[in-house]
């Protein structure tokens, strides 16, 4: 299974650099007008922060600041393949950190996974009953394992769904998944 899933990975990185820079951002804005609708009773909401050609995060943060809700981002924690979590107020604070990805870098306010209500995850692939395949490494499946309360969302562009994301135990399932052209309800 190692193998399929090391191949799917690679078809679906393809998948996303294969999308026009203009189509990605346009389709990354209407993911990000669904997903406003989907977290709404959400208060505090944990939110991944883009690195190219990922679904686009930041006009969706930018909402959630201006509706003064509390946004939460996550914090590679390479060392120990885990995510430690720090609020933020303004996305100004944002740096490319461990593997590209936007962090609060030396303005981390910690806050507590209790406290969050859902979560934003991005997925290299999805099949519409919730199953999702990430980097390989394992964070957001360790992270979710943790904390089974918080709703999870996966966000991804349309060309990355897959008839079937093959599974082990450990894979945690999407309860929500959005994409540009749709939104499936997966429980």
């Amino acid at each position: 299974m190692l193998t399929y899933k090391e191949t799917l990975r690679s078809d679906l990185r393809q998948r996303r650099w294969d999308i026009p820079v203009d189509t990605r951002e346009e389709m990354s804005r209407r993911i990000c007008q669904a997903l406003s609708q989907v977290v709404d009773p959400c208060h505090t909401v944990l939110v991944y922060c883009a690195k190219e050609p990922e679904v686009e995060t930041s006009w969706f943060i930018e909402d959630l600041l201006l509706h003064q809700r509390k946004v939460i981002v996550p914090i590679i924690e390479s060392a120990n393949t885990g995510l430690r979590l720090s609020y933020i107020n303004s996305r100004d604070i944002l740096k490319p950190s461990t593997f590209c990805v936007p962090e609060p870098v030396g303005c981390e306010l910690p806050a507590d996974p209790s406290h969050v209500t859902c979560a934003v995850i991005p997925m290299l692939g999805f099949d519409k009953k919730g199953g999702r395949i990430g980097y390989g490494a394992g964070y957001y499946d360790r992270f979710l394992s943790r904390h089974p309360h918080i709703r999870k969302i996966g966000i991804a562009y349309s060309v990355q769904e897959v008839p079937e994301i093959p599974s082990q135990e450990h894979d945690i399932r999407m309860d929500i998944i959005v994409t540009e052209i749709t939104t499936y309800r997966c429980q």
